[in-house]
């Protein structure tokens, strides 16, 4: 692909050789020593340049070839002669790193297996080292497709990655070790890009919300049910119907336990409160729903479970999260067309009979099995949160380590199922939902910090997300004065 756009091979691994020694030297200006471990394939090539261009300015380079050199091909192997014509000649792998800065060219995209020694060892040197890392487009040890990582792996301080964006630095355990991720695009175009990207990484974008009418009502916007709030939970269903509110949604009735109606209507009194323990009324309540949420506090007793399984006879467009979850996991809980899912990884597992370390391993294809079990949306929740239907899959490009607290899937619930309710299709519902639940996190974050960050500072932030769409609404029924004269 990359020589039918006419770049040459080694052209490019000359591009991203500058580019991480470009953003080594900026990174670290007083640098005068450095250390490059470099393994067998491009990345290794990738090193050799990075090595070459060191020399050049005059630092001191430990070249560290980790594997049989003999076995460098293709460019990686005149990016080798092009660093030697530099005076960058490797040394013994099992040296100790004696530069300021540790360079990691050892695998890149190439592992998908456990790792392996020499590179095992390598791996454990550099992080025994104490010195900082950046990492030649993945760290070694990170599966680039899945975000998985071996037993040892690179801890990198900033990781230079290329041209599109990798999944793997940006979803599961990969995202914790990749530290900075700084991404270079090396020039190509969008073809090449594309085809080295691992799913769409999804933005929030306004524009995407329905649009306010001059003459809106709310019955236009929808009614949403939140079901849950076992005792002692009330909260739960509470945060869900709120975000719901704040996400544009018309009207928003919870049916709960009655113990939570007076502390419900108190915080909230926008709301509808429903007895969930008088069975033809909540009923009636779901037949009128135009969407349901249907699980924040909902407990694993027998209450929870004559509640599910209402939601799902009732065959609205349906988000079910947290113990609703659990319900859809066991056996005789049939699931329902425009089903949306949003389970973090231990509650993917109980869905998918696997273990949560098991969902973390590839979370990208446990995504997407969720959403061919059970015909449904799966937004598979965590550190790159991904959204899965149809087999297409994407990755939700906001939120924050602050987000994770108690309740933000609640406030998550509730926001897609608000935009599910105003007449989204349950896919564009999910996605555009996640999207502006994390983005209200970080601008949440941006305010108040990450630490100590709670799920209802989420708020005011979602509600200044959907009013960005506000010039879609017809300004004023004024009509416009012409200056006319008076009547004579």
């Amino acid at each position: 692909m990359i020589e039918q756009e006419g770049v040459a091979g080694f052209d490019l691994m000359r591009r991203a050789g500058q580019a991480a020694f470009d953003e080594l030297i900026h990174r670290w200006p007083g640098v005068r020593s450095v250390s490059i471990c470099c393994g067998k394939g491009n990345n290794a090539g990738d090193g050799y340049i990075i090595a070459g261009l060191a020399r050049k300015i005059g630092l001191a380079v430990q070249l560290l070839q980790v594997g049989d050199a003999s076995q460098l091909h293709g460019d990686a192997a005149l990016a080798k002669l092009w660093a030697q014509e530099r005076g960058a000649i490797a040394d013994p792998s099992d040296a100790f790193c004696t530069g300021e800065v540790i360079v990691d060219a050892l695998l890149g995209t190439g592992l998908k297996g456990p790792l392996r020694e020499p590179f095992k060892a390598a791996v454990e040197r550099i992080n025994a080292s104490g010195l900082p890392v950046l990492a030649v487009d993945v760290p070694s040890g990170v599966n680039a497709d899945t975000g998985a990582v071996a037993d040892t792996v690179v801890r990198a301080d900033v990781t230079v990655s290329f041209i599109g964006a990798k999944l793997g630095l940006h979803t599961g355990p990969g995202l914790a070790v990749r530290g900075e991720l700084v991404q270079a695009g090396l020039g190509v175009t969008d073809a090449v890009r594309a085809q080295v990207q691992g799913c769409p990484r999804l933005l929030f974008d306004a524009g995407e919300l329905p649009a306010l009418a001059i003459n809106q009502h709310k019955h236009r916007m929808g009614h949403l049910v939140v079901v849950g709030g076992d005792a002692g939970m009330g909260g739960a269903p509470l945060m869900a119907a709120e975000a719901a509110l704040r996400s544009g949604t018309g009207l928003v009735s919870v049916l709960t336990r009655p113990a939570h109606h007076a502390a419900i209507l108190a915080r909230r009194p926008e709301l509808m409160v429903q007895d969930a323990d008088d069975a033809d009324r909540a009923a009636e309540l779901l037949g009128r729903a135009s969407a349901v949420v249907a699980g924040p506090g909902l407990g694993r007793a027998s209450w929870g479970e004559r509640l599910i399984g209402l939601v799902l006879a009732a065959g609205k467009p349906t988000v079910v999260d947290a113990d609703g979850l659990r319900w859809l996991a066991e056996p005789g809980h049939r699931t329902a067309d425009r089903l949306i899912i949003t389970p973090h990884p231990g509650e993917a597992g109980a869905l998918l009979g696997a273990s949560a370390a098991e969902i973390e391993a590839d979370r990208p294809a446990a995504a997407l099995e969720l959403a061919r079990k059970f015909r449904a949306v799966a937004v598979l929740k965590g550190p790159g949160t991904l959204c899965a239907a149809d087999e297409l899959l994407g990755l939700c490009a906001h939120g924050n380590p602050g987000m994770a607290t108690a309740g933000m899937g609640d406030v998550l619930a509730g926001v897609i199922g608000g935009l599910l309710a105003q007449g989204l299709p349950p896919s564009r519902a999910a996605t555009l939902g996640t999207c502006l639940h994390g983005w209200a996190g970080d601008r949440a974050a941006a305010r108040r910090g990450q630490r100590g960050l709670i799920a209802t500072d989420l708020f005011d932030a979602i509600a200044e997300a959907v009013s960005l769409s506000d010039e879609a609404v017809s300004p004023s029924d004024e009509p416009v004065s012409r200056g006319d004269g008076p009547v004579s």
